[in-house]
């Protein structure tokens, strides 16, 4: 009987142990989520600096490059190299053309967000385009 006590004891032991633990951790996360979200979804300069460049520099990509988007931006800046090797036959300026266009549109609405939305869609979300 002792040792049937003992081990409900352990059992018992190692159950509250394990709830404590459980949520320690939780807090822990939480505070964790909280100080992300403090930390990046008030950071306006990756905004803004997105926003520049895609107006300035928009067909070559860069502004996706500085939010991560690699693949988004290697196909606007290979398309704008292309374009500007197309450009003696004629087709390539308006590939150039769109490409800035995009670059432009993107720049307008990374600026005119706020900088929850822009967090949500772009750095969380990890909406690439538009």
């Amino acid at each position: 009987m002792s040792k049937e006590n003992k081990s409900n004891d352990m059992f018992d032991d190692a159950k509250e142990g394990a709830k404590n633990f459980s949520e320690e951790a939780k807090e822990t996360a939480k505070e964790f989520s909280e100080s992300a979200k403090e930390t990046f979804g008030g950071d306006s300069n990756k905004k803004i600096l997105a926003g520049i460049l895609g107006i300035l520099f928009g067909s070559l990509g860069i502004h996706k490059f500085v939010l991560g988007y690699n693949k988004e931006g290697g196909i606007l800046l290979g398309l704008t190299l292309v374009g500007f090797v197309l450009t003696c036959i004629g087709i390539g300026v308006f590939i150039v053309w769109i490409t800035g266009l995009i670059g432009l549109i993107e720049g307008i609405v990374y600026l005119t967000k706020s900088d929850q939305e822009f967090y949500d869609t772009y750095q969380a979300n990890k909406k690439p385009w538009f």
